[in-house]
C-alpha cells in the first residue's frame, strides 16, 4: 500500500494535477470569500467562516472527481492495471494506497485557509474573538466528507475507463449522497420522523452536525461506513475487470 501511495502522490506533484488543484480551490473558495458581493466575508460584519465551511463541499463536490476520475480509468486505458496486478500487492493494498494519497492531496489543499482563521481571528472585536469549536468542528467534517467524496471518486474510477464519464458519475453520485436526500426530505408529503430519517441518510445532515463543534459518535460512524463501504465497492469492481 505504502509503494502505491508513493507512486500516486509523486505522480500528483510531478505533474501540474497536484499543483492546479490546490490552486484552484484556493482561488475560488478566495474569490466566493472574498470579493463577490452576495457572499463577501469582510461586507458581512460577522468575524466567522460559516460561508466557507457551507461553500466548500460544492466545490469540492467537483474538485474531488477532478482529482480522482484518472486514478483507475487511465490505469486501464493505458493497461498499466495489469502491472499492478502482477505485483505482490492485493486489490485492498491499491484500493488503500490511491484513497490515502487522493486524501492526502485534499488535505493539502485545505492547509491554506487556516490563514482564513488568521485572518477572521485579528479582524474580530476584540481580536480573537471568533468561534473556536466551531470552526475545528467545521474541518473535522470537512475532513471526513473528503474522505466519503474521495472513496466516491475512487468507485466511479473504477467502473470504466472513460474518465469524463468517472468524472460526471462521481459529481453525480456527491450530489446525490450530500444533498439529494436533504432536498427529498422537505418534501411536503413525508410525515414528521420520516422525513428526519431520510435526512439522515444523506451525508449534509452528517457534516452540518460535526460542524456545530459536538463530535457525535454516530456522525463519525457514518463517515466511516460510508468510506468503507465505496472502498469495498471498488474493490469487487477490481476483482471483476480480473476475471
Amino acid at each position: 500500500m505504502y509503494s502505491i501511495y508513493i507512486k500516486e502522490v509523486h505522480s500528483f506533484f510531478s505533474s501540474l494535477i497536484g499543483y492546479i488543484a490546490i490552486l484552484l480551490f484556493i482561488a475560488v473558495v478566495g474569490f466566493f470569500l472574498w470579493v463577490a458581493p452576495d457572499s463577501n466575508i469582510l461586507d458581512d460584519g460577522y468575524a466567522t467562516l460559516d460561508k466557507f465551511f457551507m461553500l466548500a463541499p460544492w466545490i469540492l463536490m467537483f474538485l474531488i472527481p477532478a482529482l480522482t476520475m484518472r486514478s483507475f480509468s487511465d490505469e486501464f486505458k493505458s493497461g498499466t492495471i495489469e502491472i499492478l496486478s502482477t505485483l505482490p500487492l492485493t486489490e485492498s493494498n491499491i484500493v488503500l494506497g490511491k484513497f490515502f494519497a487522493s486524501f492526502t492531496l485534499v488535505i493539502i489543499s485545505l492547509l491554506p485557509t487556516l490563514f482564513y482563521v488568521f485572518t477572521i481571528s485579528r479582524l474580530a472585536i476584540p481580536q480573537g474573538n471568533i468561534d473556536t469549536g466551531g470552526i475545528i468542528g467545521s474541518y473535522i467534517g470537512l475532513s471526513f466528507l473528503n474522505g466519503a467524496f474521495t472513496a466516491i471518486g475512487l468507485f466511479c474510477s473504477s467502473v470504466t475507463n472513460n474518465q469524463v464519464i468517472a468524472f460526471l458519475f462521481s459529481i453525480f453520485l456527491n450530489f446525490i449522497l450530500y444533498s439529494g436526500f436533504e432536498a427529498m426530505s422537505k418534501i411536503s408529503f413525508l410525515s414528521n420522523g420520516i422525513d428526519y430519517v431520510v435526512s439522515q441518510i444523506g451525508m449534509q445532515f452528517h457534516y452540518n452536525s460535526i460542524s456545530r463543534g459536538a463530535l457525535d459518535s454516530r456522525d463519525i460512524v457514518y463517515f466511516l461506513s460510508l468510506i468503507a463501504l465505496f472502498i469495498l465497492a471498488t474493490r469487487i469492481s477490481l476483482q471483476k475487470r480480473k476475471w
